[in-house]
């Protein structure tokens, strides 16, 4: 099986949808889950409208990027973009699992009780 080069897209087009940025502000990693909180707008940038179509339901940053075709460096930028402007609400997948676990102090407790007895 012969493997295809990634395509990186045309330099031009790419520097034209980041504005010229080459970093995102914020930490998105590639299993990030971003949800929109609207529907776009009209004047918005065309990227934009298909990450906000993308993630009517919670869509990892990684398939954000192969859906649009975009290294995973541009579509961090126009997520932080959706972001700042609260469009998009994102969570890393773990985070609800550590939100469910109990407090040290109640732990520490418990332990304390079980060398008790």
């Amino acid at each position: 099986m012969m493997r295809r080069p990634v395509d990186t897209g045309d330099p031009d087009r790419l520097y034209t949808v980041t504005g010229g940025r080459s970093r995102a502000d914020d930490p998105f990693d590639l299993v990030t889950l971003v949800v929109s909180e609207c529907e776009p707008t009209a004047g918005m940038q065309s990227e934009h409208v298909r990450i906000l179509e993308l993630c009517r339901h919670p869509t990892a940053v990684v398939e954000i990027s192969a859906e649009l075709k975009l290294p995973i460096t541009v579509v961090r930028i126009l997520l932080g973009d959706l972001l700042a402007t609260s469009r998009i609400t994102a969570r890393h997948p773990r985070a609800a699992s550590f939100a469910s676990l109990p407090e040290t102090a109640l732990l520490k407790e418990v332990l304390d009780g079980l060398r008790n007895l």
